[in-house]
Order: structure tokens, then sequence, then C-alpha cells
């Protein structure tokens, strides 16, 4: 906020500047009481109408979404990937009719997530890829699982150049010991077979130095020996 100059007058002179900006206000409510009174109303009536829409539109339905999606993540667990799609039992919506439905909600943009994942199990990688673009990830973890899956989508459609991309945006969009450690790997193994042997090596360095203890840090020296052969 811009600082307020302070106005140094006698006090007899602000005095005077008070009672004309006071006369002033009150000569305006006087002639526009009922314009004034309408906006009051219309702020209310505003805010009034979006708390009750929070709470009572948005909350139920974002509950009645995630109650809707339980089964459909069932079947995912089970790797049932084309029933947790469309119909995965119980008489609950797939993780497409969540979608359709219950866009807005965070069980709406989960399910797109979820969705991606399917596609990707089922070597459908276009439509992965579009769910997957469509998702909005949040946090520490969502974000590098949204990147990773789309460096996969496009590494298996044999784009390696968006595939590479992909996986340097999971690598940096945390800092996970499993996750970021795993895409590393894949960054590393993706240059390795692109004939980049100085970048392969830099990204299986990162494992040893910055995540020995995960599951590739245990066997990262292997890696580090077959690239340094290869310069």
């Amino acid at each position: 906020m811009a600082k307020r100059k302070k106005n140094q007058k006698k006090s007899d002179e602000t005095l005077v500047d008070i009672v004309e900006v006071r006369d002033q206000a009150q000569s305006f409510m006087d002639k526009n009481r009922n314009l004034v009174f309408g906006i009051l109303v219309g702020a209310v009536v505003i805010f009034g109408g979006i708390f009750a829409y929070n709470n009572f539109v948005v909350k139920p339905k974002a509950q009645e979404a995630a109650g809707q999606m339980m089964q459909a993540q069932i079947q995912f667990d089970r790797d049932s990937f084309a029933l947790a799609l469309t119909n995965p039992g119980g008489g609950k919506s797939g993780f497409l009719d969540i979608i359709d439905n219950y866009g807005g909600t965070n069980a709406g943009n989960l399910a797109l997530y979820y969705a991606g994942v399917c596609y990707l199990n089922l070597g459908q990688y276009e439509a992965a890829i579009d769910y997957l673009k469509d998702y909005s990830p949040s946090g520490e973890i969502t974000p590098v699982m949204k990147n990773g899956a789309m460096g996969d989508a496009y590494s298996e459609l044999n784009d390696f150049g968006n595939a590479m991309t992909y996986y340097n945006k999971a690598v940096g969009a945390g800092n996970n010991e499993v996750l970021t450690a795993y895409y590393l790997k894949k960054v590393g193994l993706l240059n390795e077979r692109n004939g980049d042997f100085a970048a392969a090596k830099e990204a299986f360095q990162r494992i040893k130095d910055e995540f020995p203890s995960s599951p590739y840090g245990r066997d990262i020296d292997k890696y580090l020996a077959r690239v340094a052969a290869k310069s």
C-alpha cells in the first residue's frame, strides 16, 4: 500500500476540511440513497449466493463425486482398467462419467489422471496424453506422477523428444526419494539410448549422490560403469 502523506495544516483548516468532506458525503447519500441501497443489497445477494452455492451445491456435489468414484478406484487397483473407465460395477460411475458429470470437483479432476493412466496401460497412448494434459496436479507428488506418465506415453509412441521433456519435468517437479530417482533413471536410460552418454552419466550420478538409499540407487554403479565404458 502506498504511504499516505500527512497534510500539515493548522487545526482550524483541518476541521474545515473534515466538515466539508462530511457534508459532501451526506449530500451524496441524500441524492443517491436508492442507488447506494441497491448496491449494498446487490452485494449481499452476490456474497450470499456464493456462500449458498459453495455450501449447498459445490460441497454436496464434491461428496457425491467422491462416493461415485470409489468403485472405479477399486477396479483401478485391480488393474481392471477398462472396467474402471466405463463400468466399475455396483451402480457406480467409471472415470469417464465422473469427468463428464463432476467437472470442477476434486474427484472430477483426479479422474482425469486415473483415466490417463488407464489408457496408458491399455495401450491407447494418444488418449492417455489427452486426459493427462487436462489433469491439474498439486502438491509435490502428483506433478511428478502426471509428467512421468506423460513421458511414458510419449515414449511408447516413440516420440522420444517429448518423452525426455516430460521425464525432465517429472524430475524437476519434486524431490521424492522414490519417484524422482525413478524418473532420473528413465532420463539416464533415454539419454543412453540416444547416445548422449555424458547426460546419461549425469542423471545416474544424481541418483548415486542424492538418492543412494532408493531402490534405484542400490545398483546405480553398474549403470555408471556402463555409460563410462561407452564414453
